[in-house]
């Protein structure tokens, strides 16, 4: 009995190609859709589960908090780690980590036997524990992770950089040297070597250099204040059944008995959280972490759009299959006849439809694996299909497909199965109004899926046009970043800055400690004069030299910038932002210029503001402009070099400057960067959301189309007699093509007006995470409404065009 049902199946399959293509194609597309983003959300929600330990290890964080307003920070001081383990039994062990911060990239160098030395540069690095690879699994081929760290001034790089170094050659016991801006310049020795895994992690790292030996350790072990210095991540291993909540009740204690004065003294107080180590990406209170945490929110639009794509696939399948229901009524007539019962019926038309699904599983899987390496490139995540290792998702898809074929094929299967036979044969058979009502129900929650989808793509498109094109306060076009990673290279400064300076293509050259866009985690305290430390104002500090402001294009308010006129400036001069002359209290920028504000540096500490700039942009647009302040550096240790271009031809310029660089730094190679790109950078997990978005729209009006398609297929094919007589009584073909047509743009339209408040609210919710956002104006929804019934038109037009241009002798000849 199943065989005849599945041949019969393969029958009709055969007979209708069209139909069954838009069925299978369509639904095969759906599951694809869900296959990769099941993959995606898989990905997200696994972050740091493969360590064995990972139960029982937790992120200690700070919460900040300053005239009643809370700022959580993943990070602590250094002291707290070693503290916090002896102040508490459940504590097993501790770890700290950081990242070179000072340096978005690291000089390593290795010369053997007095060769030509091999160096480039390179990102990820970090400072770390001898305990770290006690907490975190990493698949060594070289070295023992438990006591690689061990010994001061050693490291444990990625087989990546071990090949680039040493080739084919064991990496174990090689010296080579790496140049930071954060920990200085030594001989390490390489004590171990890892591959990368495919597990998630939220510490992407490519080296890990000991504490031990490096400038961070004597840094961090100059004072056990636990007010200060919070920029490390700390991590504690808890004892088997310690319970972490417990724990972290009983840390407003520890800080007030090892904080307490210190705090009172910077006119702050802090809290301290703990954050479990799976929780961390997702879930973390603080948003910028060891790399940047995912979003909740971004998967249940992914989510979302995975389970619509799919119910989109489903709904073309039961409306084409309840459309075609007069062309199998005689079928179905001469079936009930010849004594096949209403059971045997529904179970043909549920294995057809089972059929399908399972044709379109297959085709799903394929097309899949075709589309993952593209799929992985727009998530920015590298998402693999393995039976092994994914044969859950593979089998709930497969279950998946089997519920499918049976829900979309399940009205369709007791619709047809109900026909009355003599009424049928008697060609008294029509689709009821009620079908024809659910047909249409279906066809408009298609179309607001497939406006919502286009409403949110223009909108996020809107919102990433304005981040690049908004005024940031200072020139970010024609800006060449040089870093300086080594001492040769800071000594070098002033020459390189001169030479560069006589280049007619240069218009100005400045150096600074950090650039916009980048961590910075230096700041001052600064109170007014007259107001006392429970007034304080932390602004972020920038160490700059003369020209650094000028070059970068910041507008001076009031007073002067620093220049060579002033060397005082060295000592107590500093610039300031508007936001901080707000913040401090000061009536105008005018005023504020030449007076004295103390800082947390020491009680008699204070500097004096020499200059007020405009407000600018110094973090991405996530973030609200706050105070900072710009100090004069009179020491060669800059981190940057930022030249001005004045010229279009980039290329001769970059070779021109790589000249004068090797010139003076003939051992190092120049790596330089633009500073657009760099603050593009901070947007790249909405730039992915958006090619995401916009695939997956693309994909939802697809479906969407293919099922219109068939629809308007079969309305045509309904209405060629119609139409015929139309056509003999002088209608034209475009009044044919506006009468099969203008039902379905209606359809398209009140999905329109239906979408509109919806898409409205989740992209609302999604532009708060800016401080600076564009806004949802009337045009957003004009243009999303033209695209959609302009789509519809097209895709229904094709059908409608070929039913008026039929020659009419044919379709009524048979009357």
């Amino acid at each position: 009995m199943i065989q005849n049902y599945f041949k019969i199946a393969w029958r009709n399959l055969m007979k209708n190609k069209t139909f069954s293509f838009i069925n299978i194609f369509g639904l095969s597309i759906g599951l694809t859709c869900c296959l990769l983003i099941a993959l995606y959300l898989n990905y997200e929600l696994s972050y740091d589960k493969h360590n064995h330990d990972a139960d029982r290890i937790y992120q200690l964080g700070t919460i900040f908090v300053k005239q009643q307003e809370e700022i959580p920070k993943p990070n602590t001081p250094a002291p707290m780690a070693g503290m916090m383990r002896q102040e508490f039994p459940e504590i097993e062990e501790t770890v700290r980590l950081l990242g070179l911060f000072a340096e978005d990239k690291t000089l390593i160098r290795y010369n053997e036997h007095n060769n030509a030395a091999t160096s480039f540069y390179e990102n990820k690095g970090y400072l770390t524990d001898p305990a770290f690879f006690r907490f975190f699994q990493y698949n060594f081929t070289e070295g023992d992770p438990l006591h690689a760290l061990d010994n001061p001034n050693t490291v444990v790089l990625n087989e990546d950089i071990a090949k680039k170094l040493f080739g084919k050659q064991s990496a174990l016991n090689k010296v080579i040297h790496i140049s930071s801006g954060t920990n200085g310049e030594s001989d390490v020795i390489v004590t171990g070597v890892f591959k990368a895994s495919k597990a998630p992690s939220h510490i992407n790292a490519r080296f890990f250099m000991a504490f031990k030996g490096g400038s961070m350790e004597q840094y961090s072990m100059r004072s056990n204040n636990l007010a200060y210095n919070n920029m490390f991540f700390t991590y504690l291993k808890l004892k088997k059944g310690a319970d972490a909540a417990k724990l972290e009740a009983k840390f407003p204690a520890f800080i007030n008995k090892y904080a307490g004065n210190d705090l009172k003294a910077a006119g702050f107080y802090k809290k301290q959280y703990l954050t479990a180590l799976k929780d961390i990406h997702l879930r973390a209170k603080a948003k910028d972490n060891v790399t940047p945490g995912g979003s909740m929110t971004y998967l249940y639009i992914l989510g979302s759009i995975a389970i619509f794509s799919l119910l989109i696939a489903c709904i073309n399948f039961m409306n084409l299959s309840t459309a075609r229901s007069s062309k199998r009524s005689t079928e179905v007539g001469i079936r009930k006849v010849l004594g096949a019962n209403k059971g045997s019926l529904i179970g043909q038309f549920l294995g057809e439809s089972l059929l399908m699904s399972m044709i379109a599983f297959v085709l799903a899987i394929l097309l899949a694996l075709l589309c993952l390496p593209a799929f992985s490139a727009a998530s920015g995540k590298t998402l693999y299909l393995s039976l092994s290792e994914h044969s859950l998702i593979i089998a709930g898809f497969f279950v998946l497909s089997v519920i499918t074929g049976l829900l979309a094929g399940l009205y369709p299967a007791f619709y047809l199965s109900s026909f009355k036979p003599v009424r049928i044969l008697k060609s008294k058979f029509s689709n009821s109004l009620a079908a024809v009502s659910v047909r249409k129900g279906l066809v408009v929650f298609q179309f607001i899926i497939s406006a919502i989808l286009i409403i949110s793509s223009v909108v996020i498109a809107n919102q990433m046009s304005y981040m690049r094109t908004k005024d940031l306060g200072f020139s970010k076009d024609q800006e060449i970043i040089i870093p300086f990673r080594s001492s040769t290279a800071k000594a070098s400064y002033q020459s390189l800055k001169a030479e560069l300076s006589k280049l007619a293509d240069v218009q100005s050259a400045g150096a600074s400690t950090y650039y916009p866009g980048i961590f910075n985690p230096s700041d001052i305290g600064l109170y007014k004069e007259g107001n006392t430390i429970d007034n304080i104002q932390l602004a972020r500090l920038n160490n700059v030299d003369e020209t650094f402001i000028q070059t970068l294009g910041i507008q001076l308010v009031a007073g002067r910038l620093f220049s060579k006129e002033f060397p005082g400036d060295t000592a107590r001069g500093i610039i300031v932002n508007e936001e901080t002359v707000t913040k401090l209290g000061f009536a105008s920028p005018q005023e504020a210029v030449g007076k004295s504000v103390h800082t947390n540096r020491g009680a008699t500490s204070t500097v004096e503001i020499v200059g007020v700039i405009k407000n600018f942009h110094y973090e991405d647009l996530h973030l609200p402009i706050t105070p900072f302040a710009f100090g004069l550096n009179n020491r060669s240790d800059y981190n940057y070099l930022m030249v001005h271009a004045k010229t279009t031809d980039m290329a001769s310029l970059i070779g021109r400057i790589t000249q004068t660089w090797h010139k003076l730094n003939p051992a190092e190679p120049l790596e330089y960067n633009f500073l657009d790109e760099e603050f593009q950078k901070n947007y790249q997990a909405q730039d992915r959301l958006a090619a995401i978005v916009k695939y997956f729209t693309i994909i939802a009006i697809l479906i969407s189309c293919l099922g219109l398609f068939g629809l308007a297929t079969f309305s045509a094919e309904q209405r060629t007699k119609e139409l015929g007589i139309r056509k003999v009584l002088g209608a034209s073909v475009s009044n044919l093509v506006v009468l099969i047509s203008k039902d379905f743009i209606k359809l398209v339209l009140i999905a329109i007006v239906l979408a509109s408040p919806i898409a409205w609210w989740i992209m609302n919710k999604w532009l708060q995470d800016f401080a600076y956002r564009t806004g949802i104006s009337w045009t957003v929804f004009a243009l999303s409404a033209i695209i959609a019934c302009l789509i519809a038109f097209i895709t229904v037009s094709t059908q409608a065009i070929r039913a008026a241009i039929a020659n009419p002798v044919k379709s009524l000849r048979t009357e």
